[in-house]
């Protein structure tokens, strides 16, 4: 815990480890917040352990709010992890998370080897949630310049970012959601991304026209 500094906790996406969140993490410290990593195996281990050890992380980084910014799937994990309102305050942002459920993921599934690649979090990237009805402000950034394999090998819809469709990051309860002109990877390095998550977790609304 950082006095004075707000603290939030990054969460890379589906086969990467935390380094990739480097330029974000360093935007985010510009800003004023205490940056810090969660590191997990996205494919190798089952997603309720990395579940559990985020909300112990989350916890020890209280009592004052702690915010999580998820990417990809480290979005899906965020919310699941703190469904509950048993762990300190704070907002969520998910990069470009799939919460209605990956085509890209489901296309993998019938193809040679796509088990193998998505490994235990096939399941939750397939399908993804409900709805958000968790106590905490959850805003959602996705991508609209398609570039990347995700439409080769599902279907996406008409506006995505390479790898994950706009209307896959729409999901009932979410409190802010907006549209910008970045690719899937390029959220991780993205100034007007970092812009927007910082503005989120002050306020609890983007300042694009495009959010809702």
């Amino acid at each position: 815990m950082t006095d004075n500094l707000p603290e939030v906790l990054l969460l890379h996406g589906l086969w990467m480890r935390g380094f990739a969140m480097a330029m974000l993490h360093r935007r985010l410290r510009e800003e004023g917040f205490s940056v810090h990593q969660f590191e997990y195996m996205s494919v190798a281990a089952p997603p309720e352990q990395a579940i559990a050890r985020l909300r112990k992380r989350i916890r020890s980084l209280g009592p004052g709010p702690v915010h999580v910014v998820g990417h990809s799937l480290g979005g899906i994990l965020a919310l699941l992890a703190c469904r509950d309102d048993d762990l300190p305050q704070g907002r969520i942002v998910c990069l470009g998370s799939p919460l209605n459920g990956s085509g890209a993921a489901r296309g993998l599934t019938h193809r040679w080897g796509g088990d193998m690649l998505l490994g235990r979090s096939r399941e939750l990237l397939e399908h993804g949630l409900d709805r958000w009805d968790g106590a905490r402000e959850v805003g959602m950034i996705a991508g609209r310049m398609p570039v990347g394999l995700g439409a080769f090998v599902g279907a996406l819809g008409a506006e995505h970012d390479g790898s994950v469709g706009v209307e896959e990051t729409r999901l009932p309860g979410l409190a802010g959601h907006c549209v910008l002109e970045t690719s899937h990877t390029g959220m991780l390095v993205s100034a007007d991304v970092a812009r927007q998550v910082a503005v989120f977790l002050r306020d609890g609304r983007f300042d694009t026209p495009l959010a809702p």
